[in-house]
């Protein structure tokens, strides 16, 4: 009896389970059996790795193989255990050093010739892998995205030959060297590139300061799709976990992470024909949508009321949660979605309020699209005006704070929250609401006359107090006060149009 265990990772959500690959040489017919709930592309497995070994110059073996893939109840997908099974087969027959393969991890796609082709998910797998001290032994190609993980002992191959040779000690193998450095995250756009509206840019900063969500109203051509592209430019850097989390989501998905950009937070702008499987993520085998690929970034929605409604109101539960929990029959995984929201849109069918080109029935219809309780979800409704001509010319040679001046402020406002409470204020929790951002008895009574005029929910007036205590610590105030709710208020722009709009 020959038995060979050998090591690999499936990929299940963002993590990497242990795959414990068991190879069993036995007399009788030749044939390959695979277990262990493999999915098809696992099952062609089996004629991939035959040919790989024979064009190798391995002798395939004619006994009775039976290759298992334990845990047995988790289902396995893709080509990543070629390499893992193969190594099995050999060592099944050749009898490879057990404490080499009790210290390596292996993943894989084999060709027909022995070369091996890159795999999705190399990142988490080398996460889990140095967690669990033993190496990992992946395609070349897959090497430098490896290697963002610190600690990582990367072994990178190119044909299984020279697996088999490293493992056998005939020509050991070199680790790979990491071409991770410390990178200055820099972006192309500049807030200095929108002419004017210092009202939106002010919004900006509020919104990057306190990682509130923000909606544009205004008529086209005002910029509304500039000011959200330049959001990603004031926010504070990620830290390598958060950058690695966000890496993580892309490599899952096929995406190559590149060392010299894996710090840039991501900006995801879907069409708004996307359906909600493509926003949250979906399928029979679960995949992260957009608003995962967007963690720790930006999720830009254009044109908002063109979305259609069912597909808005499922980003109501992401919005608050951080998460996005998909269940299938088989299958479940959970996602990380903590993304900040950016959404554009036209005060009307026509774009603008005040064309005569429509009645006010129409308008509503076309703002109803939004349901109430998405846009009780956005803490700042900002207007975005049509610049006057003359003013355009002014601004073409002042075109205000440049992005680095405005970071500044906005690192120095996110610092003061992580101090005082661990989170940013769009984070804070009802109770830590109440402690954080205590009102006068004055101011009491100001602000709940303004949510009674405007019809505001209570998670809307909870969120009023959040804006206003973003505002007091970029102007590094202790206390909320007036002048701080006034303009937080202020920023409820789509509240006023409803209002004024019904009243009519």
């Amino acid at each position: 009896m020959s038995l060979a265990i050998v090591y690999s990772r499936a990929s299940v959500g963002i993590d990497a389970p242990l795959i414990t690959v068991e190879v069993h040489l036995s007399n009788g017919l030749p044939c390959f059996n695979l277990v262990g709930l493999p999915e098809a592309s696992v099952r062609e497995a089996k004629d991939r790795v035959r040919s790989a070994l024979i064009n190798s110059g391995f002798e395939f073996p004619a006994k009775r193989i039976t290759v298992n893939l334990a845990p047995a109840d988790l289902p396995k997908e893709g080509g990543r255990f070629d390499l893992a099974i193969a190594i099995g087969i050999i060592a099944a027959t050749l009898k490879l050093p057990k404490d080499k393969l009790n210290n390596l991890e292996l993943a894989g796609e084999l060709a027909l010739s022995g070369e091996l082709r890159p795999i999705n998910g190399a990142l988490p797998f080398a996460y889990a892998t140095t967690q669990a001290n033993r190496s990992i032994v992946l395609p070349r190609e897959n090497a430098p995205e490896a290697s963002l993980i610190k600690r990582a002992n990367i072994i990178p191959v190119s044909q299984l030959l020279e697996v088999y040779n490293h493992i056998s000690g005939q020509a050991a193998l070199p680790l790979f060297s990491s071409q991770v450095k410390d990178i200055q995250v820099n972006y192309e756009q500049d807030l200095q590139d929108v002419v004017g509206q210092g009202g939106g840019k002010r919004a900006l900063e509020i919104a990057a300061a306190g990682s509130h969500n923000l909606l544009f109203t205004g008529p086209p051509g005002t910029g509304k799709t500039m000011l959200a592209s330049r959001l990603i430019t004031i926010l504070p850097d990620m830290t390598d976990e958060q950058a690695l989390a966000s890496a993580a989501i892309h490599s899952i998905v096929g995406k190559p992470v590149n060392p010299e950009t894996w710090k840039h937070r991501a900006f995801r702008h879907p069409h708004h024909t996307s359906s909600a499987v493509a926003l949250v993520g979906g399928g029979s085998i679960p995949r992260p949508g957009e608003i995962s690929l967007a963690h720790n970034g930006v999720l830009f929605l254009d044109e908002l009321p063109e979305f259609d409604r069912k597909v808005l109101d499922v980003l109501r539960e992401p919005l608050e949660s951080g998460v996005v929990n998909i269940s299938r029959a088989a299958r479940q995984a959970e996602f990380p979605a903590q993304f900040q929201l950016v959404a554009a849109m036209n005060p009307s069918p026509t774009g603008s309020l005040n064309d005569g080109r429509c009645s006010s029935e129409q308008i509503l219809r076309y703002l109803n699209r939004i349901s109430g309780p998405f846009l009780d979800r956005i803490d700042l409704q900002v207007d975005v005006p049509k610049l006057a001509t003359n003013e355009f010319s002014e601004q073409v040679t002042n075109r205000g704070e440049s992005s680095q001046v405005v970071r500044q402020r906005v690192i120095t406002a996110y610092q003061v929250q992580l101090e005082r409470a661990g989170k940013t204020n769009a984070q804070l929790g009802s109770k830590e609401v109440q402690k954080y951002c205590e009102l006068s008895k004055e101011d009491q009574v100001f602000l709940q006359n303004a949510v009674e005029q405007l019809g505001l929910s209570l998670r809307t007036y909870h969120r009023v107090l959040k804006v206003a205590r973003t505002i007091a610590d970029l102007g590094q105030q202790p206390k909320v006060q007036r002048q701080h709710l006034a303009e937080a208020l202020n920023y409820r722009a789509f509240d006023r149009m409803l209002a004024q709009l019904t009243n009519n």
